[in-house]
This record gives structure tokens, sequence and C-alpha cells, in this order.
């Protein structure tokens, strides 16, 4: 577990990773009744003792708002609370992701929501800063993303990426990198872990909210900045076809930040990415906190003294 933080946050306590560890009877691993979060932390750029995580008070809305669905009760500014200390309590020293997951952890073999035990977590691991900076090839799945009115698609329930991880298996042992799911309409949705963007015509055009994708919180920044940047933005659906003749495409997520997409299937897209990398350039800015407009999505946390700003 060299990867991994030192501590876990696990039944009200930090604790050794290694000792965090549930039962082979606990309700959320058999039946899925779980969400989960995940952000990332860097070391503050223009002062290593400090620590800076992105959007962290829309990761824990978010969080506590996935957390209804499991009928738990779990204030966003408790998550962040605890966010907070557990950063405080490992000190990383280098770039890293919070895995966050709130889970029913009764230990019973029913699958319900009632009358059961819920429990949060808190872990951690080190991670690259970009994980593909050469950019990424796509199939399209043969697995569909799923309907909102059969899963809750608002928030990120574990069982909801059962079909994420077929679409993501397939796409690598079929000589990809990543998968496009569409939607039971046959519209582009997103990918397998990550929220799509295309350019067309010097727009930038997303699957909108209503197209069965999870709002990102990366993807939410992404349109933002490209609004600031006088860039045009359109959310809408998207047709398949629209990718395959599309100027630029990408992907983007808290993992993948924003990865080019050079190639679709047998279609090789444009090696100009001018709008993607001026995106990318200025998203990285907001994320170290080299941007002043973006300076209210920085969480700060001093390691030195034990505070937050």
């Amino acid at each position: 577990m060299k990867n991994f933080l030192p501590l876990a946050y696990f039944q009200n306590q930090f604790i050794s990773i290694e000792k965090a560890q549930v039962s082979i009877a606990t309700h959320a691993l058999h039946y899925g009744t779980a969400a989960l979060g995940g952000l990332r932390g860097v070391l503050n750029p223009q002062n290593p003792s400090e620590i800076l995580l992105f959007r962290l008070d829309r990761h824990c809305q978010r969080l506590s708002n996935s957390a209804k669905y499991l009928n738990y009760d779990l204030p966003a500014d408790k998550i962040e609370h605890i966010i907070t200390d557990f950063v405080l309590k490992n000190r990383p020293q280098t770039s890293f992701y919070l895995r966050p997951l709130v889970y029913t952890s009764s230990l019973g073999i029913a699958p319900r929501l009632h009358q059961i035990e819920q429990d949060f977590l808190v872990y951690g691991l080190a991670i690259a800063d970009d994980l593909y900076p050469e950019g990424i090839s796509c199939r399209f799945s043969s697995w569909y993303r799923q309907e909102d009115r059969s899963c809750p698609l608002k928030g990120k329930t574990s069982a909801s990426y059962i079909t994420s991880a077929l679409a993501k298996t397939e796409a690598v042992e079929s000589g990809f990198d990543e998968a496009i799911l569409l939607n039971s309409q046959g519209k582009v949705a997103e990918a397998s872990a990550a929220n799509i963007f295309i350019v067309r015509n010097e727009t930038l055009i997303t699957p909108s909210c209503n197209q069965d994708i999870l709002e990102g919180i990366t993807r939410d920044s992404i349109m933002s900045i490209a609004q600031d940047l006088g860039i045009k933005t359109e959310a809408r659906a998207v047709d398949k076809s629209e990718l395959l003749i599309a100027d630029e495409v990408f992907v983007c997520g808290t993992a993948l930040k924003i990865t080019s997409v050079n190639r679709i299937e047998n279609y090789r897209l444009p090696d100009n990415k001018t709008i993607t990398n001026q995106l990318k350039k200025q998203f990285t800015a907001a994320t170290e906190n080299k941007a002043p407009q973006y300076q209210d999505w920085i969480t700060i946390i001093k390691l030195s003294t034990n505070q937050q700003m």
C-alpha cells in the first residue's frame, strides 16, 4: 500500500490505512449501497507548506446530496471538517487524490435503505499530476449509460459504476484508453468516469445535464473558465457523429483533469487543440491558485500552523 496516505478516517477515528478494514458481510459490499466522492490536493507551488484543495465546498455538498439517496443525513460542513483534519494529520508531500465514501455499514443480506446503519470514511493516495500527457484514444462502448429514472445519476452512487467498469475494460482490452457511453436515446453521455467536451466552429459543446450525465464539478469549472475567456459555450444533446468530425475533443474529471482525445475508433482527430490547450492552461492555474479570479475555488490548508484559510 505504498501509494496510500498513511492514515484513514474510519469509524469516527483516524487509524492506519492497514487497519481500516470492513467485514465481508458489509451491506454496501453486496448491494452497491454507497456513494463516493473524489478530489485532488496539490502542494502550493508558491509555498510547499500549504496544501491546495480544489472546490472543496462543492465536492462536500455533492457527497452530502449523494448520501441522501442512501437515507443518510451527512452535512457538508461535517465532511469538510473531516477532510481538512485528514489532510493535516497525513501531511502529504506530493499531489494526492482523496476518496471519501458513505456506505451502509450494517452486516446484513436484505437490500434496503431503512433500518440500517451508515458510516463515512476517507482515504487518500498519491496521484500523478497528468495521467495521460499525450492524450488518449477512445471507442464507443457497447454499454449504455443508465437512465436517471432507474438510477440516481445526480449523485455518485457506487452501484452506477458497474457500467463504467464494464465500459472501461471493454475499451482497454480492445486497444483503446477510454470508453464513450451513449445514453438510452443514442446521444453522447460521458466517458467511463469523466465528462466530455467537443469543439466545433470555435464553440465549446458538452452534453447537457438532462442527458443522463454526472453533473461534474470539473465540467462546471471548465464552462465557467471558457465563458470568462470569451469562448462560446453550449450545453445540449450531442450526436455520436459530431464527435467524429469535431475540431477538438477532450474528457475531464477530478482524476483526468483535462485530457485530450486524439482518436475515436478509427477516426483521427486534428492535432491542433487550441481551445483545449487554452482551457487546460487556465484550469491548471486555477487549481494551483495562480488565477486571482478563481481564488474562491481554493481551500488552503497550512501544514505548518495547522490552520485553514
